[in-house]
C-alpha cells in the first residue's frame, strides 16, 4: 500500500474530523471513502458521456431517434411495472 501526504487548510483539518466523528470514523478513513467516492464519481460520469458521445454519433450516423411521445410512452410504461417493447429509432418527417 502506497503513502500519499496532502496538505489541508486548518479550518478543512477541523471539518473532516467533526464529519468524521459524526460519521464513526478516523479522519483517515473519512478521507478514504470521500477520495473513493470522488473516483467513482468521476469514473461514472466517464462512462456516461462516452455512452452519451456513441449515441450522438449513431443519431448523426444514421438520421434516427425514438421521437418524444413513443418514449413518453414506453418510460410511463416502465413507470408503472410493466416491459413494453423499446420503441424504434425513426428518421424524422421533414
Amino acid at each position: 500500500m502506497a503513502t500519499t501526504t496532502i496538505r489541508i487548510e486548518d479550518e478543512l483539518k477541523l471539518r473532516v474530523t467533526v464529519a468524521a466523528e459524526i460519521a464513526g470514523k478516523t479522519p483517515h478513513a473519512f478521507i478514504l471513502d470521500a477520495i473513493a467516492a470522488t473516483v467513482e464519481q468521476v469514473e461514472l460520469e466517464t462512462e456516461f458521456d462516452a455512452i452519451a458521445e456513441r449515441r450522438w454519433a449513431s443519431i448523426v450516423a444514421t438520421g434516427k431517434t425514438v421521437p418524444w411521445e413513443a418514449a413518453r410512452q414506453h418510460l410511463l410504461a416502465r413507470s408503472r411495472g410493466e416491459r413494453p417493447q423499446r420503441p424504434a429509432a425513426q428518421k424524422p418527417e421533414p
